[in-house]
């Protein structure tokens, strides 16, 4: 996939724990802060128009996130906004930059992340079936739903991103998904904690 604009070395950054933003995925935000209504206000400004997605953590910001483009935007009454993100690569934040801004910026690296910018993903081994049968189990304990058949028509990369985006993981968990560095990688972890939350890991100390 061709960009028509410059990945920038200068990224505006989103801290939100428990949100990550998978590869060529979409991730809808409602915008209130003054702080991230004026980020917003900024980024649109820019031919990228690139907002990087990143997860807090106890000593500052987490060491990779997600770079997502504003495809969409729209006012509520209220003067909040809501907008629809579109991933376009994964960064690895170097430094958090100081400026003017109300806002956090960060110093970031593109170049492990190329396959980021090519055409979706295939995963050979995903066995659709055992996916959807452990599935089944798990949002049943969980209380959850789902649209059994939009996840059936849906492609590799979608469902199984979708799914690392969307189950109530972990902000450690998730962070994983995110770095995962293929798509098959990327399902296996997920299938794992899958198992791990159905055999009851979630009430037990997952440090031994």
């Amino acid at each position: 996939m061709a960009l028509r604009f410059e990945l920038p070395d200068r990224l505006a950054l989103f801290p939100l724990p428990g949100a990550v933003l998978m590869p060529r995925s979409r991730m809808p935000l409602h915008i209130f802060e003054p702080r991230y209504l004026q980020m917003l206000e900024d980024t649109l400004k820019t031919d990228h128009r690139l907002i990087g997605m990143i997860q807090p953590e106890t000593d500052g910001l987490a060491a990779i996130g997600c770079a997502g483009r504003v495809v969409a935007f729209s006012e509520t009454g209220d003067g909040r906004m809501m907008i629809s993100l579109g991933a376009v690569s994964r960064f690895r934040l170097q430094e958090v930059t100081e400026g003017f801004s109300p806002y956090l910026q960060g110093q970031v690296d593109w170049s492990s992340f190329a396959r980021d910018r090519g055409g979706p993903e295939h995963d050979a081994g995903l066995d659709r079936d055992a996916l959807f049968a452990l599935l089944s189990r798990y949002m049943e304990t969980q209380d959850l739903s789902t649209d059994w058949e939009a996840a059936a028509k849906a492609e590799d990369e979608l469902l199984i991103n979708s799914l690392s985006m969307m189950l109530p993981f972990s902000a450690g968990d998730k962070q994983a998904l995110l770095e995962s560095p293929s798509l098959s990688d990327r399902r296996e972890l997920l299938v794992g904690l899958i198992e791990f939350a159905l055999h009851g890991g979630e009430n037990e100390e997952r440090m031994q």
